[in-house]
């Protein structure tokens, strides 16, 4: 099932004191801190990277596979807490991995 653009929306909405930038693929959204990807919309369910930080502040996380043959589970974010989701996007970003470079054209 694909994500609607009003949850895209509403959780921008929840993203308001960053700045959150995201693709479309598949249906689904990829969401994206500072270039780095912080998770993503899937069936309509924000879920986030599983980083340390992310584990310390969701006392019984839920850890989902976001689609069929993903690699990696992810944390299912379900409050509508804008101030939490906003710190704990701050506090994991330097736990993520930076963006592959891509090779030059010749």
């Amino acid at each position: 099932m694909a994500s609607s653009k009003e949850y895209l929306e509403y959780v921008l909405e929840l993203f308001k004191e960053l700045d959150i930038s995201y693709k479309y693929m598949f249906g689904e959204y990829t969401l994206y801190f500072k270039d780095k990807i912080i998770g993503g919309i899937f069936d309509n369910q924000l879920l986030l990277k599983p980083t340390k930080s992310v584990l310390n502040h969701i006392k019984e996380p839920t850890l989902v596979l976001p689609y069929d043959g993903a690699k990696t589970k992810m944390v299912l974010f379900d409050k509508e807490d804008s101030e939490l989701l906003n710190t704990i996007v701050l506090a994991m970003y330097d736990e993520l991995p930076n963006p592959k470079k891509k090779p030059k054209k010749a």
